[in-house]
């Protein structure tokens, strides 16, 4: 019997471990820095993913905006699971057996999580 690792991992802790890495001082918002920030319920589809709200520019975000989590087909527990494995030092290849996921894409999710979860603003 195999099992699967990502039955393991909780969907409600991942966004908890989301939450303490991006916002360690506090949420604020991602589009004007404030800390005027409220909570507005969860995504429809993604129950422990918390919607905010900024008071200062009025603009709403959820826990994985302007992260590299954000618009990809995986979901967070993959993510995390991933950078697990890039922790006990697995190659790629290791990981993608263990995700059950192409080669390909582990490639890119890890080259995305080396250079950091929340993404650098352009300036």
């Amino acid at each position: 019997m195999r099992v699967n690792i990502k039955n393991l991992i909780d969907d409600a802790q991942c966004y908890e471990t989301v939450r303490k890495l991006r916002w360690l001082n506090g949420t604020h918002c991602p589009f004007c820095d404030s800390e005027l920030v409220i909570k507005r319920g969860h995504d429809d589809n993604e129950l422990f993913r918390q919607r905010y709200e900024c008071k200062a520019c009025n603009s709403r975000f959820d826990d994985l905006t302007d992260t590299i989590f954000s618009g990809h087909h995986q979901p967070l527990k993959v993510w995390i699971l991933c950078l697990y494995f890039m922790g006990l030092n697995l190659s790629n290849a290791q990981i993608a057996a263990e995700l059950d996921l192409n080669q390909s894409d582990v490639q890119n999710m890890t080259i995305l999580l080396r250079e950091g979860i929340v993404k650098k603003n352009q300036k």
